[in-house]
């Protein structure tokens, strides 16, 4: 029990806590101000609980789209334990869960009846509410993927999607989406059901984007006499790894070092900062973006002297 709850004492924990509760709010926002009162239907969960909350309607039944989302979002959550993983399933479990009260947050504190001027939607055009959706809601989507959690609902078949048959995120967004999409047929003309699909096309390469930029890391190359100044300063100040290479110059013929190093854009800025200060004048320096990254990255090795082997 108590390896249970020892997470709960740690800043990483509350930290993404409440990185998860604010990406959610966001994404409940897009939901209730913008898919909801335009009854489009983009790939998503939020999307099909409106379909079938539509089709309940007809047959007489009154069932809340916040409620449908929950129960669906439940099975979705075993599935992601099983499929995917435990912390994963267990971050998703959260943010499934609270999407729905979420959503009637939102419309206790400003229902979207009040914003609706002349119209039956929000930015009184199916266009412009589709984009507002989904950029509000692929920043919420990439956020969440960035500390291993997601919306819930379509978030998991599509990180399904990636984790099996190694599509990007964006592309398997897409995938998953445009199956969802399609029930729209039984709801919605066919004009606005194309609307849909286009949504959840532009959906997928925005998450793309979003995700590309938060995870964004310099590849940074430096070529240096001095190479043992650069390898202790990225070591011990920026705490990050690195790696050396023996290269030998195509002009010169001269043997030289190379050390490559993964780091933060304010790290790459430390880094040249050093760099200048220092007067490495003769160092050679090339740097490229990196999206993708695996492995221990991201877990720093803080480290005092007196602790060094």
């Amino acid at each position: 029990m108590t390896d249970i709850l020892k997470p709960l004492a740690t800043w990483k924990f509350w930290k993404e806590l409440i990185i998860m509760t604010l990406g959610i709010s966001f994404g409940a926002a897009a939901v209730y101000y913008f898919l909801m009162p335009s009854k489009l239907i983009i790939g998503s969960i939020s999307g099909f609980s409106i379909v079938l909350a539509d089709i309940f309607a007809k047959f007489g039944l009154t069932v809340k789209v916040s409620t449908l989302i929950v129960v669906i979002n439940a099975v979705l959550l075993v599935m992601a334990w099983f499929m995917i993983g435990h912390e994963f399933g267990l971050k998703t479990v959260y943010t499934a869960l609270i999407l729905g009260p979420l959503i009637d947050m939102w419309a206790a504190i400003l229902p979207y009846e009040k914003l609706i001027t002349d119209g039956t939607s929000v930015m009184n055009d199916p266009w412009f509410d589709l984009l507002c959706f989904v950029l509000m809601l692929s920043i919420s989507q990439a956020i969440l993927f960035r500390i291993n959690a997601s919306t819930g609902g379509l978030d998991i078949l599509a990180k399904i999607v990636n984790k099996y048959f190694h599509f990007d995120i964006g592309t398997s967004v897409t995938i998953a989406g445009a199956i969802i999409c399609c029930t729209a047929f039984a709801i919605n003309p066919f004009r606005m059901v194309v609307i849909g699909l286009i949504g959840t096309w532009i959906n997928g390469i925005a998450v793309d984007y979003f995700t590309d930029t938060l995870n964004k890391r310099k590849r940074v190359c430096v070529i240096s006499d001095r190479h043992e100044e650069i390898r202790k300063y990225i070591i011990e100040d920026l705490q990050r790894g690195c790696s050396l290479y023996d290269i030998r110059g195509g002009f010169s013929q001269e043997h030289k070092v190379e050390v490559v190093a993964l780091l933060t854009q304010d790290e790459y800025a430390a880094l040249l900062n050093f760099l200048k200060e220092k007067q490495f004048d003769n160092c050679f320096i090339t740097a490229g973006n990196v999206s993708e990254i695996y492995g221990n990255w991201n877990q720093h090795k803080k480290q005092t002297l007196g602790t060094k082997r």
